[in-house]
């Protein structure tokens, strides 16, 4: 294969950090409603959870730099631990999901902050960052990049954070959703992430040629239904590892083909997915690339 189309070094990388387009992201701004406080331009489950009186999405003071941060802790409702999560747009309180996210045209080289976490069960929190596009044609989203990140470990005290975008479109992004949480898919009780000085760092140019470099995987067909089929040639001989991720990063699937070289071909089912955008990421000992892949 050749070097990784991902790999940041065959861009033009500037040094500006982007504020602008993340909507109150340092969490001065909140507007009281009732019982409780919400960010503005950012939606938590505070409002599903006040007549309980429990907040997940809390005011922390002092910020990092400012007045003031967010605080998300997953909490008891009633015999169920709601997730302590937040999201720069829109947020289903059924699905605990974003749905739609801020108008941003940005393509940065990554996304950075502050943060505190710590983690009482099993299941780790997360940053996810997805730029799109609206497509014209399917009426769909269609994603340019994602920087996604599950926590590890504990941050006793304000660190900073940066996580890289990993492109897989050309295309200029319109929109951009942010979402934030404390805990991952097994919620447990006092799981908390602070979060504070949200932005955008670095400009990245040259992904006009993203596409066309992206020709050492064959995927077909795409969209797909039942199955879907991927092809690649692998010129040195090494280890080679398939995985299906959704938007979110979640681990779908995956294949552990071994040692490998030359022509590869191998089926993946997909009848058994939900209807949506996903990512096949293939990796080898030459280089990791990801391809795009819509589940009908």
């Amino acid at each position: 294969m050749k070097k990784s189309i991902l790999s940041f070094a065959v861009f033009a990388i500037t040094s500006t950090t982007l504020f602008a387009q993340i909507p109150n992201n340092g969490f001065e701004n909140w507007t009281t409603v009732g019982t409780y406080s919400t960010p503005d331009n950012w939606e938590t489950m505070n409002p599903t959870t006040a007549a309980s009186g429990t907040f997940t999405a809390e005011k922390g003071t002092p910020g990092s730099p400012g007045a003031s941060y967010l605080k998300l802790t997953s909490k008891t409702v009633s015999t169920t631990v709601v997730n302590g999560v937040a999201v720069c747009g829109k947020l289903n309180a059924v699905t605990m999901l974003p749905t739609a996210g801020f108008p941003s045209t940005l393509q940065p080289v990554s996304f950075t902050g502050k943060w505190q976490h710590m983690i009482f069960g099993s299941s780790q929190g997360a940053v996810m960052v997805t730029l799109t596009k609206y497509n014209t044609v399917t009426h769909m989203r269609d994603v340019v990049a994602t920087a996604n990140q599950t926590l590890t470990g504990m941050a006793m005290s304000w660190s900073a954070f940066t996580i890289p975008f990993n492109y897989v479109s050309s295309m200029v992004p319109d929109s951009c959703i942010i979402f934030l949480k404390a805990s991952g898919s097994t919620p447990y009780q006092d799981d908390y992430l602070w979060v504070d000085n949200l932005a955008f760092s670095g400009s990245v140019t040259g992904l006009n040629n993203l596409e066309k470099n992206n020709s050492n995987i064959s995927v077909y067909p795409n969209p797909a239904t039942e199955n879907v089929t991927i092809e690649l040639n692998i010129n040195t001989a090494s280890a080679l590892a398939i995985k299906l991720v959704d938007l979110t990063g979640k681990l779908i699937k995956e294949i552990n083909a071994g040692e490998i070289q030359g022509v590869y071909k191998t089926t993946i089912l997909t009848d058994d997915l939900n209807k949506g955008v996903y990512f096949l990421k293939v990796t080898s000992k030459e280089s990791s690339e990801v391809k795009k892949i819509f589940i009908q």
